[in-house]
């Protein structure tokens, strides 16, 4: 029996292809400022490891450890992350003319949202890396679950956070001991910020793809859709979408699945990216057909996660869309909270009101007849509405 834990390789460049290795600490590209991508030996997964033999494990991300970057297991951080419901919405459905309609509901990761899951595999490999302080800018949920990971981990954490930022992020982040440093401004200022105490005196980055590991945790999604429907893939996938690491991520593990030959149907789902029509700089930069997105002034949007002015991966993020012949949508603030409570009042599911958002853009992409009835269509819920009860925008 095979016992690899992972078959990490080493690490490409997105942009210009340079490799680097995997054992050591790295951000970005120095040399073209872009993402860097993971790889694993996936012929040799291909040749050891049975895909049914997964499925019998004991539930949570880290069951797919092979395609994870943790070499030891002893480096594992976790709190239970990942195997959250696919539920169908039946009652959506009929009042949609759907046959087939479905939520990923990441609510019930720990921390919340589905930032657990990034931040999992991000603060595991910091471990095993030798990292003792981490640092994040965030718009909220990122934040929490870096703080906890970093908790459970042993380290030291940082956090820059804008002043308007729900309070729970802020609460959750402090009481697992992180630094909170709230900020006049955007997700972009904080950034700039964390970059600036990073560099200066030798924190971890793990802002969103200026580490190459926090998509790692996220492609398990797109394992676990996979797996759900039987080694097929939905039709389409509706996701809202603030740095974009999850719909990157999935858009590498269905490129991994089929290396690894796992996928009875090949055929790969329509992407749709959404965001909020104060903060739009995908569906913009979609329409122009441009591959990459410019940076959009004045943001604002009650979804604190999608209210990100410029993703650092937008060139992937619209790669992934115009790949996958999939579109972007942006939806007003007051469209986005009517499906909150429409979703709660069908289905019994108080979404974030990033996830509500993808309830808001399918509405519209019916209208525009872009979606099929009998299509095999998954929402994202990437998080628990509880944590912006007392958040205005």
């Amino acid at each position: 029996m095979n016992t690899q834990h992972s078959y990490l390789v080493d690490l490409k460049c997105s942009g210009c292809g340079k490799i680097y290795s995997a054992n050591e600490i790295h951000t970005f590209c120095p040399d073209c400022q872009s993402t860097l991508i993971v790889q694993y030996d996936l012929d040799s997964i291909r040749s050891h490891i049975d895909r049914d033999e997964i499925t019998r494990r004991p539930k949570g991300m880290w069951r797919w450890h092979e395609v994870l970057p943790v070499v030891d297991k002893q480096n594992q951080i976790t709190l239970g992350e990942g195997d959250c419901a696919l539920l169908s919405l039946n009652n959506l459905s009929k009042t949609l003319g759907l046959t087939n309609l479905y939520v990923k509901e990441e609510s019930s990761n720990p921390t919340g949202s589905f930032k657990a899951r990034g931040l999992s595999a991000a603060v595991s490999k910091a471990k095993e890396l030798g990292v003792k302080k981490v640092i994040i800018p965030t718009a909220g949920n990122a934040g929490g679950a870096m703080a906890s990971y970093a908790a459970r981990a042993g380290m030291q954490a940082m956090i820059y956070m804008p002043k308007d930022t729900p309070k729970a992020n802020i609460e959750e982040s402090r009481i697992a001991g992180a630094e909170v440093i709230l900020i006049d401004g955007l997700i972009s200022d904080a950034a700039g910020m964390a970059g600036v105490k990073a560099r200066e005196e030798g924190w971890f980055d793990v802002s969103t793809f200026k580490e190459p590991y926090r998509a790692e945790g996220k492609k398990i999604m797109g394992y676990e859709l996979a797996e759900s429907f039987g080694w097929e893939l939905p039709d389409v996938i509706i996701y809202p979408t603030g740095g974009g690491t999850g719909l990157v991520g999935m858009w590498k593990a269905f490129q991994e699945l089929e290396n690894l030959g796992w996928l009875n149907k090949t055929k790969r789902p329509r992407m749709v990216s959404v965001q909020a029509t104060g903060c739009a700089p995908i569906p913009l930069a979609f329409q122009k057909k441009a591959m990459f997105c410019d940076f959009w002034t004045g943001a604002h949007t009650i979804a604190s996660g999608l209210r990100v002015p410029k993703s650092f991966a937008d060139q992937l993020i619209l790669k992934c869309l115009y790949e996958s012949n999939g579109t972007a949508i942006a939806v007003e603030d007051e469209a986005l909270m009517q499906a909150q409570q429409e979703l709660a009042k069908a289905e019994g599911i108080f979404a974030a009101p990033e996830g509500a958002a993808t309830l808001a853009a399918l509405k519209d992409l019916i209208n525009q007849k872009w979606i099929h009835p009998d299509e095999k269509i998954v929402l994202f819920n990437t998080g628990s509405g509880l944590k912006y009860l007392d958040h205005t925008g």
